[in-house]
């Protein structure tokens, strides 16, 4: 972690963007929230098809998957609809259907960067996938990125924090600034490709519940330092708005600065940052493992 006093207590929040219900319904909500309590958070948004209907499989072939629905009220979160895109109903496209959304987010002064084309297929099928589906999912969200913003996104963050080494490998082609892939305790330096790793640290809401959660993570971020909030449109953009509200008042008591992530990583000096490959790993709450 850098020494240096700027990063003594600093907070990122990164709100990832997985449905068409979070990003119509979701994203304006937890714009208003941000706004009133004047905070800049980093949006990684999912740019094609919303095909969450597929999870269906999930709930056949992983009990704790179908244990995690039940648990944070799923249907609530996400809406019946999105229980249906891509087998029932079509896959509607996500950020590339809110064009105006998206340029809202800008121009409040938010960062956006790139999480997804078809978040659904990485997060379930990555390890059946190909080199060459992985290259061309790449290539499909980066263009649907550069339409939306006018720029390529500058880091990318895997949809549920699944990797492997030949997205590792077909990542360094990229150039990107940094990656936002893992559930590390603190940022680190990806081996052999050089890319700084600036991982959500904290828990979310999902993992460790409304009740328990604010508590949980008020109490972690006591001792200080640098951490990132993982947040998701769908969920304090939705029902769990509320919550959320009342954990970012109690970081603002605790004298928090507020980060994008590109400003995050400008506080990083690689040579403080150990050099190691991610592993993974199931973490509590979580129906699958993901890059710690």
């Amino acid at each position: 972690m850098p020494s240096d006093d700027r990063s003594k207590k600093v907070l990122g929040i990164k709100v990832d963007v997985d449905t068409y219900h979070g990003m119509k319904n979701g994203v304006p909500r937890l714009l208003n929230i941000l706004g009133k309590h004047d905070i800049k958070a980093t949006f990684f948004l999912s740019i094609g098809p919303d095909a969450s209907g597929r999870a269906i499989l999930q709930l056949i072939k992983n009990p704790r998957f179908l244990k995690k629905m039940v648990r944070t009220n799923a249907v609530g979160l996400y809406g019946l609809r999105t229980a249906l895109y891509g087998t029932v109903l079509p896959s509607p496209m996500i950020a590339l259907s809110f064009p105006e959304i998206v340029q809202e987010i800008l121009s409040e002064g938010h960062e956006i960067q790139f999480h997804a084309w078809d978040h659904r297929r990485w997060q379930d099928e990555l390890h059946t996938r190909s080199r060459d589906w992985i290259r061309d999912w790449l290539e499909k969200g980066i263009r649907g990125f550069a339409e939306l913003t006018g720029q390529k996104p500058s880091a990318f963050g895997a949809p549920a924090w699944v990797i492997d080494d030949r997205v590792m490998e077909i990542l360094v082609d990229y150039r990107f600034d940094y990656l936002s892939c893992t559930r590390a305790k603190k940022p680190f330096i990806h081996e052999k490709t050089g890319v700084v790793e600036i991982p959500s640290d904290l828990p979310c809401f999902e993992e460790v519940g409304v009740s328990e959660g604010i508590s949980i993570i008020t109490s972690i971020l006591k001792d200080g330092g640098l951490h990132v909030l993982p947040v998701h449109a769908e969920v304090e953009g939705g029902i769990w708005g509320g919550p959320f509200i009342e954990l970012i008042e109690q970081i603002k008591k605790a004298d928090y600065r507020f980060a994008t992530l590109s400003e995050i990583r400008k506080l990083l000096p690689a040579n403080e940052l150990t050099v190691r490959k991610y592993r993974m790993e199931l973490l509590p709450g979580r129906s699958v493992p993901c890059a710690v």
